[in-house]
């Protein structure tokens, strides 16, 4: 059995890895008509987390330990939550005797992706990644990685506003609670009105800012809550799909992934498939989760 561990701003992750995958979540609590957490409250929240969702877990015969002890694998890359998965993970990792290994929020997310896909001898290969979610927009050339199973190189991203951000902001203005992209998506499917976008794209960068903007005047001018939230949606789902656009003209026809939070939204998933041959995650292990680390935990095991 091969155990994971990620704790990212919103959620408390455990998975557990043998013939099959087993998760257990907490996402974070959020005060209503707050857009978001500070770390100090998200550090406090793990810390009581951890312990009852080792409690839904069996977890024996363990031979690995994996945990996200950052966002991705860049100099610099640092928040505070992710000490707390690290310090439950080396606990285990000491009191079991077997070895631990760390990698990044985002190689969790794309091993998430690609298990969830049936897809994970693609790490053998050369292809797109998409990590969207609230503090991640990317487009990412991803490669085989003798050290890190794979490398992850930004090629497109959001300059401004996330994804994930432009979602559960729009949801907070409309009252609902965060996180929103759930709500919102539900919310969408009561609107007829369909929205031409253009979206600002710079190179193969993207610019999300005037969506919230755009949505405050909306809002202001009564427009429904179901317009609001399918126009936001519309907005997000159009932008990835020209950033793909650009990144297949740029890079050719590589197999592309899809994974974060964003990438359960069913717009956003119909529009990119509608015409590209793109992989996308089931909702649990697009959302955040510890199942890619526990993945991470069984390559890595597997080349030792």
């Amino acid at each position: 059995m091969f155990v994971g561990f990620d704790s990212s701003n919103y959620t408390t992750s455990l998975a557990t890895l043998d013939d099959s995958m087993h998760q257990a979540k907490q996402v974070l609590s959020v005060k209503h008509g707050e857009r978001g957490l500070r770390q100090s409250d998200a550090v406090f929240q793990h810390i009581s987390n951890y312990p009852k969702l080792l409690e839904n877990l069996e977890m024996n015969n363990i031979k690995a330990v994996g945990v996200s002890t950052r966002p991705r694998n860049a100099e610099g890359s640092y928040m505070p939550c992710f000490t707390v998965g690290y310090a439950v993970a080396e606990a285990v990792s000491q009191s079991t005797n077997v070895p631990l290994y760390s990698t990044s929020h985002q190689v969790g997310h794309i091993l998430a992706a690609l298990y969830s896909a049936d897809k994970l001898n693609l790490i053998n290969d050369k292809f797109i990644a998409f990590h969207l979610s609230g503090g991640t927009t990317e487009a990412l050339l991803v490669t085989p990685d003798d050290g890190e199973i794979i490398k992850a190189e930004i090629i497109a991203a959001s300059t401004d506003l996330k994804a994930g951000q432009a979602i559960d902001r729009t949801g907070v203005m409309l009252g609902l609670d965060f996180p929103c992209g759930k709500a919102l998506d539900s919310l969408s499917y009561d609107s007829d009105t369909e929205f031409k976008i253009k979206p600002t794209l710079i190179g193969d960068n993207c610019s999300l800012s005037g969506v919230e903007n755009k949505v405050k005047k909306m809002i202001a001018d009564g427009c429904s809550s179901a317009d609001v939230a399918k126009f936001v949606l519309t907005y997000v789902s159009q932008t990835v799909y020209s950033m793909l656009e650009k990144v297949v003209e740029k890079y050719g026809d590589l197999p592309v992934v899809f994974s974060g939070g964003v990438s359960s939204n069913t717009m956003l998933r119909n529009k990119i498939l509608s015409k590209f041959n793109a992989y996308f995650a089931k909702p649990e292990f697009s959302l955040d989760n510890a199942a890619g680390v526990a993945v991470y935990a069984k390559l890595k095991s597997e080349r030792v």
